[in-house]
């Protein structure tokens, strides 16, 4: 049986995060994405990409109606992997914080968390104010992990496109999904002296 991962995608900017994570899946293989995008998400689909509902739907293996609270992955007998809110807005960071399952979102990270399963929150919002924060501390002790989509500049990405890949790489590493094409951290390079600045200066 393939693994399950739940991917939703909620009203915050950064919707590549969640659609990168459904084409990284599906490129490996052996993985089954069952995608929930909110009626904001696509708004904001459509607005940084110009993608539609169907558009997004594309890129999963089983798509859930947000408002179909009785789906399969709104049970714990549902066996899956986790689930990742990619990016996820205050809105449902409040939802599941609270558990407040107004629709399939919340619902099924509610039911990730009962189950003590992987949820993982790539929250987008700044600068942040004393709920959101409290908020955050909520679902760390209820078992969440926290995510902010922050650049690793180290790796000296060259793009936009770059920097998704290294966080939606280092998000699939907490499901034990690792893969080569990230740039890791190999300790600190020591900086180059004048000695050999100048000597690199001479081959040149």
């Amino acid at each position: 049986m393939k693994k399950r991962l739940i991917v939703a995608v909620t009203g915050a900017t950064g919707s590549i995060y969640g659609m990168r994570i459904l084409q990284q899946l599906r490129a490996l293989g052996g993985w089954e994405s069952h995608l929930i995008v909110s009626d904001a998400g696509v708004l904001n689909a459509w607005q940084e990409y110009g993608l539609t509902r169907k558009d997004l739907d594309k890129l999963a293996d089983v798509v859930h109606n947000p408002r179909d609270v009785g789906a399969s992955i709104s049970s714990g007998s549902f066996i899956t992997h986790g689930m990742v809110i990619a990016p996820c807005s205050m809105k449902t960071l409040a939802g599941v914080a609270h558990a407040f399952s107004d629709n399939l979102i919340t619902r099924a990270a509610d039911v990730i968390l009962k189950e003590r399963r992987r949820l993982v929150l790539l929250v987008r919002e700044a600068p942040l104010n004393l709920a959101h924060l409290r908020n955050m501390v909520q679902v760390t002790e209820m078992g969440g992990v926290i995510f902010p989509p922050v650049p690793a500049f180290y790796g000296k990405a060259k793009s936009i496109d770059a920097i998704v890949n290294h966080t939606v790489g280092r998000v699939l590493d907490l499901f034990d999904v690792h893969q080569d094409s990230i740039v890791r951290w190999e300790g600190m390079q020591a900086p180059a002296t004048k000695s050999t600045a100048r000597s690199k200066g001479k081959k040149r």
